[in-house]
């Protein structure tokens, strides 16, 4: 018994000193992120709070804050780093103003045309050696988690490339979906998530693009006409800690924390497909929205419009390791 309560004590002694002053106490991890609680990525975290608060035996609590209760989405990352919130999961997109541009891979069109294609890179080498990119910026990566294949939505009807000249489309900060939307003749517009519903209903953008979960949940089908069917890009997750705070956690709490990354990661995948199914078919039956779906010669000629910005992207992004992605799905650009 005194040799246990010494090793307790031990223990302890080794933490930081923040740390340590709570060791008797749950160790709060706040989860922050921009999207609904009924979102793959909301149902995502809600299901790791419960692995991780049963894995610790209660060591942990995890507080969870969707919809930017916390912070926007523009400035969630800086809050992570300064340590303000532990643990984050954001569009990988965002990682590209931190200075690691090999994310923005994911924000090229056409690059994955299934999810077994996307799984192949986000859960082999590829993904994590992107992941270990992020640890000079006091950031751990610890998972990718899947939000699904993007659809167009306007309240004009995108059959054709030409079809976007003068639109004005809400994009996520990315010199990639910049490019994307230029290729395509369209304005792009930088615009934090929260604010896009009012941009729509108001007419300051014509329309967006998001996976049907994400249009659904937040209405948007109530003020666009149309959604075309492209599946011509992904939103992708990375799930973040503030780097200084879990290589502060004991290793018990991390094994903890990491076995519930695992299952959640499953989780959220897996729930991410069934979700916007349910989504597509809840717009379908609102009819408030037409869907459109793209012949597969209509969608050839979006990619050969598209592929420009793979090339015109290639230095920033590297152009290995997108040629190590085409060679991991079987993709031949000379071949469209």
């Amino acid at each position: 018994m005194k040799r246990r309560s010494a090793m307790a004590a031990a223990a302890v002694a080794l933490l930081p000193v923040g740390l340590r002053a709570q060791a008797q106490q749950p160790i709060v991890l706040k989860f922050s992120h921009v999207v609904a609680a009924d979102t793959p990525k909301g149902k995502g975290a809600l299901r790791f709070k419960e692995l991780a608060e049963k894995n610790t035996g209660g060591k942990v609590r995890v507080e969870v804050y969707p919809n930017s209760q916390l912070y926007k989405d523009g400035e969630e990352l800086q809050m992570l780093q300064l340590g303000s919130v532990q643990m984050l999961a954001p569009s990988v997109s965002k990682f590209g103003p931190l200075g690691a541009r090999e994310f923005e891979l994911f924000d090229l069109p056409y690059l994955f045309d299934n999810y077994d294609e996307l799984h192949k890179v986000t859960q082999g080498p590829i993904g994590q050696s992107l992941l270990k990119k992020l640890e000079s910026k006091g950031i751990l990566g610890l998972a990718f988690w899947d939000n699904g294949f993007k659809e167009m939505s306007s309240n004009k009807p995108l059959r054709t490339p030409a079809d976007f000249r003068g639109q004005k489309l809400r994009i996520q900060s990315s010199k990639v979906l910049d490019s994307q939307m230029r290729a395509l003749g369209a304005t792009p517009q930088v615009m934090a998530f929260s604010e896009v519903y009012q941009a729509l209903q108001t007419g300051v953008v014509d329309g967006t693009e998001n996976p049907p979960s994400n249009l659904y949940t937040q209405k948007m089908h109530e003020v666009q006409k149309y959604l075309t069917l492209s599946d011509h890009g992904v939103i992708e997750y990375a799930v973040v800690v503030n780097k200084k705070f879990w290589d502060g956690l004991p290793p018990d709490i991390r094994a903890g924390l990491d076995s519930a990354m695992k299952e959640a990661t499953k989780y959220a995948d897996d729930i991410a497909r069934q979700e916007n199914e349910d989504a597509l078919a809840k717009v379908r039956a609102s009819g408030k929205t037409q869907i459109i779906t793209l012949t597969a010669d209509e969608k050839k000629a979006w990619k050969k419009a598209l592929l420009k910005v793979h090339r015109d992207h290639e230095a920033q992004i590297g152009k290995d390791v997108i040629r190590e992605i085409y060679k991991e799905t079987g993709f031949d650009p000379d071949k469209l």
